[in-house]
């Protein structure tokens, strides 16, 4: 073996930043983009999954994949698909001209607790006419303490691209939103690396029909372009994280009279409280049991 055959044949760390399947793409540390597939099928990747790789002839062999600092993913008692790995920020997006389910948006706020990572609702479309007083439907949000942006893909972006400077963030929402059109007003060159993803990958589609990550001008951070979602289960979640992630009930759940109180007609339930004193919003207290009830049949032997 020659010294040069030497190089290319070792180990090489990099940065996941597309997937298709079982096929990855690869942007690696040295600079270069590499397509890798993982070989076995007990382990599945994410966008944003820090990886080590070995070259092979035409592409690379994934061999390692490095811990990871957050994984956000949705699942049902059966099965789950992951969204991203080692982000810090969830942004999920919202506009005037599609309907938003409330339900679905206060699933993507539990989601990024459980992983410790921050919520930002993001406001899209503030050029269209009914906007202000959409936004304004939120502001129940913002009291909870997670930021509210208001933006226009098409126009103004400046303070979603100061939310972004050196983080590792995540996009999510149903579909119409214009998440797409969000980071391609971030990045203008973010519509061509679409179509170079899928060419790399031969998955033959430009839409976004699976996750794809894009860096960011100041280095350091990126940001990841998810799929629209309709549903996002969290039957992953333990049940005590799950009670966590609820920010204002944080305090509540220690005061109840049972320790397994499931906060719906138990006596001296301080949760309960709270929603009859106007303190704590009741779908709020509703998703709780619900993702209780979910957990708990994600985990019954009997399935």
């Amino acid at each position: 073996m020659t010294r040069a055959q030497a190089r290319d044949d070792a180990p090489a760390n990099g940065l996941v930043v597309a997937a298709h399947r079982r096929h990855y793409l690869v942007d690696l540390d040295a600079g270069d983009t590499l397509e890798c597939v993982l070989k076995g099928r007990s382990t599945s990747l994410a966008c944003g999954d820090r990886v080590e790789v070995v070259r092979e002839k035409g592409g690379g062999v994934i061999v390692a994949v490095a811990p990871r600092r957050s994984l956000l993913y949705r699942s049902d008692a059966f099965k789950e698909k992951l969204v991203a790995a080692n982000v810090t920020q969830v942004l999920g997006v919202i506009a005037p001209d599609v309907p938003v389910d409330e339900h679905l948006l206060n699933r993507w706020i539990i989601a990024a607790e459980t992983e410790r990572c921050r919520f930002v609702l993001v406001v899209n479309k503030t050029d269209l006419p009914a906007s202000e007083r959409f936004a304004e439907r939120f502001a129940p949000y913002a009291a909870l303490g997670y930021p509210v942006l208001r933006v226009s893909a098409l126009g103004d972006v400046d303070a979603l691209r100061r939310q972004v400077r050196g983080e590792h963030s995540v996009v999510i929402g149903q579909s119409g939103m214009g998440k797409s059109t969000l980071i391609n007003a971030l990045l203008p060159g973010a519509r061509a690396r679409i179509g170079e993803i899928s060419d790399a990958l031969r998955s033959g589609k430009h839409t976004t029909t699976s996750a794809a990550l894009y860096r960011l001008p100041d280095g350091d951070g990126w940001i990841v372009d998810s799929p629209g979602m309709k549903v996002f289960g969290l039957a992953h979640c333990a049940p005590e994280s799950i009670a966590h992630a609820f920010v204002e009930l944080r305090d509540l759940i220690p005061q109840c009279r049972f320790r397994d109180c499931r906060h719906d007609r138990e006596p001296d339930c301080a949760v309960q409280a709270a929603v009859a004193a106007g303190r704590v919003a009741p779908q709020r207290v509703a998703l709780l049991r619900a993702l209780l009830d979910e957990s708990k049949a994600a985990r019954d032997p009997a399935r």
